[in-house]
This record gives structure tokens, sequence and C-alpha cells, in this order.
């Protein structure tokens, strides 16, 4: 069995300077990045740095794709039933299996239900999302229905007025459209 690389060895808080720093630098300037990490107390060679930062790049890549992908989705098919939503849940799941056989990852030491419960919460947010852009949507409807019926009583009474209609026919016009809200 191989050794356990030296980029997973590192402390979590070093662990997580060098991945912004991965990203900041574009997975690039391995030389400078092992040289920073031994300012830092941390003996990494470039290219352990370089076998580490490489699947992080695609992993990177993956995830932005797919986060467009499911922009565009969305904007494309809305999905008001939330059938997404479940089953973003179910492939959560299942890609957590396969992630945790990829990486390099103990998985005696990933408390597994945590990460079904993570899966879960973001099922249950994406249904209140759903939910809350439902009502915001018919408030904006009814906002814009309403705003159209007092522009139409105002237009028809300005014409009947000019047109010779009586206040009292005025009045009633201007009721009988407003009692459409």
């Amino acid at each position: 069995m191989a050794p356990r690389s030296k980029v997973h060895s590192l402390p979590p808080e070093l662990k997580e300077w060098l991945d912004a720093e991965l990203v900041k630098r574009g997975f690039g300037d391995y030389v400078q990045l092992a040289a920073d990490l031994k300012v830092r107390g941390a003996e990494v060679s470039k290219s352990a740095l370089q076998r580490y930062g490489s699947p992080f790049e695609q992993r990177m890549a993956q995830l932005k794709m797919a986060s467009e992908q499911a922009r565009a989705l969305v904007d494309a098919a809305p999905d008001d039933e939330d059938k997404l939503g479940s089953a973003v849940v179910r492939l959560t799941q299942e890609k957590i299996f396969t992630l945790l056989m990829d990486m390099d990852i103990d998985a005696d030491s990933v408390d597994v239900n945590k990460l079904f419960k993570n899966a879960a919460e973001i099922g249950k947010a994406s249904v209140t999302q759903k939910k809350f852009s439902l009502e915001v949507r018919k408030e904006i409807e009814e906002a814009a229905r309403r705003k159209a019926l007092e522009d139409a009583a105002q237009q028809a009474s300005e014409t009947g007025r000019q047109h010779g209609l009586s206040a009292a026919g005025v009045d009633a016009l201007r009721t009988a459209i407003m009692g459409q809200l």
C-alpha cells in the first residue's frame, strides 16, 4: 500500500489555506506553493502538490459544469413539484459513496449518517426555496393584476368622461372594473 500523501497529512487550517491558494493560483505555480508551505512549516514537494492539485482541479471543473448545467436546466424547465430536488438527494447519496471510494479518505472516520443528513437538508432547502419562489411569484402576479385593473379603471373613467358619460356612469364603470380584484 502506498504511503499517505503529505498533503492529506497537513493540519486542517494549513490544508484549507492550501486549497484556497490552489484555486487562487489557478492550480499552477507549484514550485512557489511548495516554498510557501515550507515557510509555514510543512515540507511538501511540488510533485506531491501537483498530484493533489490535478484531481482537485478536475473536481472543481466538474462542480462548476454541473452548477452551470443545473442552472440552465432550471431556467429551461421549472420544477414546481421539486422532482429535481428529490433526484438530487438520491444522486448525492450515490455520489457520496463513490467519493468515499475514490478519494484517499478513511471511510471509518467519516460519519455517513451526517452526509445523508446533509443531503436531506439540501433537499429540504430546495423545497423551501421552491415554495418561497411560488409565493413571491404569486404576489408579483397579483400586484401586476391589481395595477392592470387600476390602470384599466382609470383609462375607462377618462374615456367615459370624454364621451359624455355621467359621473354616476363613470363611477359604475370604475366599480365594475375594480370589482375584478
